[in-house]
């Protein structure tokens, strides 16, 4: 029978766990915010500056390349600091971005523009630690609803996102440096949120208990190398398409407000459904919910293939978002459970590195893509819709084998 101090303990647990969801949502609306003005923007800028038209969507590349190269010091940072202090040092990356980037636009210097981008990611990579650190405080139960709450705190960052770069992009002679000044104060507001985080610090291991497994027995465990695998094509792809998609607006045509608009509907997509998809997982199963993300993302490049038209735009970029969603926080819950905390710092490091290093390489392959194939945006943007096959049969393959092994166990 459960005593009445052990509820009372469960309690403080769950008030404790929620309280840290609420800050984690409000972080991932207000400091979230920046992504989507920045992933706006950033290839236009970097078209205004790079003298090579293929080099657009390089200052893009070089946040996820700073999110990869960050991800595992800030993860061992967070394992051995806290989660707070990870988080600071990730608004304060962000916060040196804009700065940098800001300088880069006023003196017309690609050089600078990139290594403002290269420190924002530095953000990027805290940013995708959010979700992590929605399940420290959760119990079982909670935890794929704590993930998707905060995920879901993304909703409110796709309508301030964009309308700030509506508001900004053009505020001053320069382009586009009124929103990066926007960035700044975005970080340094958003950084006192982390005041209000109340996650426990993991305790050091104790004298001669084991330290778990090798990063090499965690990535080659069969849940996490799918787990692993599923996300790193979810986030991929997203973000092969969605960093060519201003670029393909813009050129098919249309206006920059109106990629804007096709940002925004993209990214409320992403978000929307955070709302449920803690649900569905814990009523359909992770293994479906992930399988329903990656057929969603196929559904995306299928539509997007029919023409250029600004509907097309905007469902295919739905369709992503939604795809995306689905996919990404099943294999974030997926992962979530098949480690120890003890093994929490080494495996959240190393999935991350893994899953932004497929960014970076989407995120280069992109600004290829959409301008280096064939003689138009429309030729671009069919290069690089057609570039998701490969990495969807990869992420199918590995998840139906997962499934059949796992019936295989339970008949066995």
């Amino acid at each position: 029978m459960t005593s009445i101090s052990e509820i009372e303990s469960q309690t403080d647990d769950h008030q404790r766990a929620k309280r840290n969801v609420v800050v984690l949502v409000l972080a991932q609306a207000l400091l979230g915010a920046q992504m989507p003005m920045i992933f706006t923007i950033g290839g236009l800028a970097g078209q205004s500056l790079a003298a090579n038209p293929c080099l657009a969507t390089l200052p893009i590349s070089m946040i996820v390349l700073g999110s990869m190269l960050t991800a595992t010091p800030l993860s061992a940072v967070m394992q051995k600091y806290g989660r707070r202090a990870g988080f600071f040092v990730g608004a304060g990356g962000g916060t040196l971005g804009g700065i940098i980037g800001a300088y880069g636009l006023f003196t017309g210097s690609f050089a600078l523009f990139l290594l403002g981008s290269l420190f924002t990611g530095i953000y990027m990579s805290a940013h995708g630690f959010y979700r992590f650190a929605a399940t420290d405080t959760a119990s079982d139960a909670f935890r794929p609803k704590a993930i998707s709450y905060v995920m879901a705190g993304g909703l409110a960052s796709a309508i301030i996102g964009p309308q700030v770069v509506k508001l900004t992009a053009d505020a001053y002679v320069i382009p586009f440096i009124g929103t990066y000044a926007a960035v700044i104060a975005v970080n340094v507001i958003g950084a006192v949120l982390f005041l209000f985080l109340d996650i426990p610090k993991p305790p050091p291991p104790a004298e001669g208990a084991s330290k778990g497994r090798s990063r090499w027995e965690l990535i080659t465990t069969p849940k996490i190398a799918v787990a692993v695998i599923c996300a790193t094509v979810s986030y991929g792809l997203m973000n092969l398409v969605m960093t060519s998609t201003p670029l393909a607006v813009v050129g098919c045509g249309f206006t920059r407000n109106s990629a804007a608009d096709v940002v925004t509907a993209h990214v409320l997509a992403m978000f929307i459904p955070s709302f449920f998809t803690g649900h569905l997982i814990a009523r359909f199963g992770v293994e479906k919910i992930m399988g329903t993300g990656l057929a969603i993302l196929a559904g995306a490049g299928l539509v997007a293939l029919q023409g250029v038209e600004l509907g097309n735009f905007f469902i295919a970029l739905v369709l992503l978002g939604i795809g995306w969603n689905f996919g990404f926080i099943g294999a974030t819950s997926m992962l979530a459970g098949a480690h120890e905390p003890s093994e929490r710092g080494r495996m959240q490091g190393l999935n991350d590195l893994i899953v932004f290093g497929g960014v970076t390489i989407a995120s280069l392959a992109s600004g290829g893509l959409m301008n280096c194939s064939g003689g138009s945006a429309t030729e671009g943007w069919t290069a690089v819709n057609l570039a998701m096959a490969p990495a969807l049969v990869l992420a199918g393959s590995a998840l139906i084998w997962l499934i059949m092994q796992s019936r295989s166990a339970a008949r066995g």
